[in-house]
């Protein structure tokens, strides 16, 4: 792969993502000829699609994906710091530089800018998100339903060639960071009583007994427990006998949840799997809407 001046943030993408991802023609019984190809990674063999792919297609490459997070750094005004994670894609975590986290540092729950790109080799559009990351709980959320806070980059061969797109386009989405911060203070503004609004996130809870009533009691408990932790940690006051929450802290309470707590089959317990599925968890989706609809 040739090397070109990066940052320190591209350079560790290129040090992660140290292979290809290659095209090899798919074969039927006995070696019989088809039109479909499949990805596979140099390093290790593996598939890194779980579709197959035309003969035209032209995998992207490391080299789209640091050109990517060039431009991302251009959101921040800094060097940014990265966390990458493969998985039928590319993804990258983009972060601004810890000295910029230490210089706007205040409150006890703070959130931070975080952006989350996404390169996979499913034929749509490469993804970025701004997303945040908060330090209370360690939930690192995407909200789709604030507006202007993702961009689709388009994937065409050699992105390098068009930095100068790039960049305004991640210029653009480092805007929308206004628009979810004010977003964030209308949830903390707004009370909810917890147990109504899980009601209305999970369902009522089934009259049978068995796994599914044990199921939704202990995902009772321990939404309720990190509430409870959180509001010590930060220094809130202690909760009402009514359990009335910021929408803040109970949408949080239910991302937290998902991100950090709830079982997931094998293979997807890292912490870049858990992000990117508690960002799809249709219960994580229905808080959010619930809470934004006020």
């Amino acid at each position: 792969m040739n090397n070109v001046n990066t940052s320190a943030a591209s350079q560790i993408v290129r040090d992660t993502f140290n292979f290809s991802v290659d095209k090899f023609p798919l074969s039927g019984p006995d070696n019989m000829a088809t039109p479909f190809y499949g990805l596979f990674r140099s390093d290790n063999q593996q598939v890194a699609t779980d579709r197959s792919v035309s003969k035209q297609y032209v995998p992207h490459t490391t080299d789209d994906v640091c050109a990517i997070v060039e431009a991302a750094e251009s959101a921040f005004d800094c060097t940014a710091e990265v966390k990458c994670h493969f998985r039928m894609g590319h993804y990258v975590d983009i972060a601004p530089s810890a000295d910029m986290r230490r210089s706007i540092y205040g409150t006890t729950d703070n959130v931070f800018p975080r952006i989350v790109v996404s390169a996979g080799y499913n034929g749509k559009a490469f993804k970025a998100t701004m997303a945040y990351f908060r330090d209370l709980c360690r939930n690192l959320a995407m909200m789709t339903r604030v507006s202007g806070t993702s961009t689709s980059i388009r994937h065409s061969s050699g992105l390098r060639n068009h930095m100068d797109q790039l960049i305004a386009d991640f210029t653009e989405l480092g805007k929308s960071w206004d628009t979810l911060t004010e977003r964030i203070a209308q949830m903390q503004s707004r009370d909810v009583q917890l147990a109504d609004f899980l009601r209305d996130v999970y369902g009522e809870p089934s009259a049978e007994t068995g796994r599914a009533a044990t199921i939704h009691q202990n995902r009772t408990e321990a939404i309720f427990r990190r509430v409870l932790s959180e509001r010590r940690t930060s220094g809130r006051p202690q909760i009402d006998s009514n359990f009335t929450v910021s929408a803040w802290e109970a949408y949080n309470a239910v991302q937290g949840f998902a991100q950090h707590d709830a079982t997931r089959r094998a293979g997807f317990n890292n912490d870049f799997d858990r992000i990117l599925m508690a960002s799809r968890d249709r219960n994580v989706l229905k808080a959010e809407e619930l809470l934004l609809a006020a």
